[in-house]
């Protein structure tokens, strides 16, 4: 059995590998490493992709999300709501622009963020609200547009962890993830499902205007050289970069459907045990399991065990060479930078249930049969004795 790995990079660059070496060869030949055509080529194909009128590249995730508010026009002390349970970047980019980070709690079947939840953290500081679409699942984006046409609040989705899943509304219409708010961000981080082999993000958009000034901040400001029309952020993604993900573009699918199938033999296997909660599917997919769309597209594989000690189990795995991962065990309202007097403990039942039971096991591309089999065998070995 091949070593197994929580995420498999060299595994997948090696199906690509010929088109990734030349198309690198020839970004160095050029020499045309800053804002190349392979960039404004990268960013054409991914609108297409998405169906967004505007992409725009930047230099990782968290400054896409800090250059989407910053965009926005948002002010110091403007409140903008978003779920506890994530990765901190989310609310970083918050307090580092000095507006009032909201933390609310999330959905215990999806662990997105929780509609209801917003609607009882709204006040009228409130600007915008950022779903996170977790582990690679939208939030629920009829509820949450509605709110905030009710308040006339922006959405900025952050969309880091679902990149090629589809949105399917009440009314039947899909949307990709990304292109549902006011505004979205992604990260290209090497792990991300369409991940590039340094750092790497984007914005999008269909509003021209907000398009227009995210482009000039993310080049110190300037829509002319050395004419600073707005404030600005050095943040552009290098052709390298933009090459790579060129090459990897094209089978964005079938690397999600290849993290979906992955999720549909982990489910088999831990179907029926009491102790393990397999990843919740949205309603749209309950009877298929994503076998025919692409609502979740598994960044994670995350499990809730109960009446199991996680972390000794996190050892077992870990004892057996299977790797890992706890995203997230300690919440972001708990996190030393941004506690906050305004949070009240019972505000966070399912955010602080989670952090005690939530385990990720490898998902990737490359996972086979004989892999999965044994991190299974291995889960249930434990969770059963």
């Amino acid at each position: 059995m091949k070593k197994i790995q929580m995420v498999d990079l060299k595994g997948q660059y090696e199906k690509i590998k010929d088109r990734v070496d030349q198309s690198v060869l020839d970004v160095i030949e050029s020499s045309a490493f800053i804002n190349g055509p392979e960039v404004h080529t990268f960013q054409k194909e991914l609108e297409t992709y998405l169906g967004v009128k505007h992409v725009i590249p930047c230099a990782n995730g968290t400054d896409a999300l800090q250059i989407a508010m910053m965009g926005l026009g948002l002010q110091p002390g403007d409140e903008v709501i978003t779920a506890d349970f994530t990765f901190a970047a989310t609310v970083e980019v918050i307090a580092l622009l000095q507006l009032t980070p909201v933390l609310v709690d999330v959905e215990e079947g999806s662990f997105n963020i929780d509609p209801e939840a917003i609607r009882k953290a709204i006040t009228p500081k409130t600007k915008a609200i950022v779903p996170v679409h977790l582990f690679g699942q939208c939030a629920n984006m009829d509820a949450i547009l509605e709110i905030a046409q009710e308040h006339d609040l922006f959405v900025i989705e952050d969309n880091a962890q679902a990149i090629g899943a589809t949105y399917t509304f009440a009314n039947g219409n899909k949307k990709k993830a990304g292109a549902i708010g006011h505004v979205a961000s992604t990260s290209f981080f090497p792990s991300k499902n369409l991940g590039c082999y340094g750092d790497g993000g984007a914005i999008f958009t269909n509003d021209d205007d907000l398009a227009h000034i995210i482009r000039g901040i993310v080049n110190h400001g300037m829509y002319e050289r050395y004419h600073h029309d707005v404030v600005g952020v050095n943040s552009r993604l290098d052709s390298i970069q933009a090459t790579i993900l060129r090459a990897k573009l094209p089978h964005l699918d079938s690397y999600n459907a290849a993290r979906q199938s992955a999720a549909r033999k982990y489910n088999a296997a831990f179907e029926g045990n009491t102790k393990i909660s397999t990843p919740y599917i949205s309603k749209t997919c309950e009877n298929s399991i994503c076998e025919n769309c692409d609502c979740h597209v598994f960044h994670q594989y995350t499990l809730r065990v109960k009446n199991v000690n996680r972390d000794a189990l996190v050892k077992h795995l870990n004892d057996q060479g299977i790797p890992c991962g706890v995203y997230y065990p300690i919440p972001l309202h708990s996190q030393k930078a941004y506690k906050d007097a305004r949070y009240n403990e019972a505000d966070f039942p399912v955010t602080n249930q989670l952090v005690k039971e939530v385990i990720s096991l490898p998902m990737h591309t490359e996972l086979d049969d004989e892999q999965i089999d044994f991190i299974t065998k291995t889960v249930l070995d434990f969770v059963n004795k």
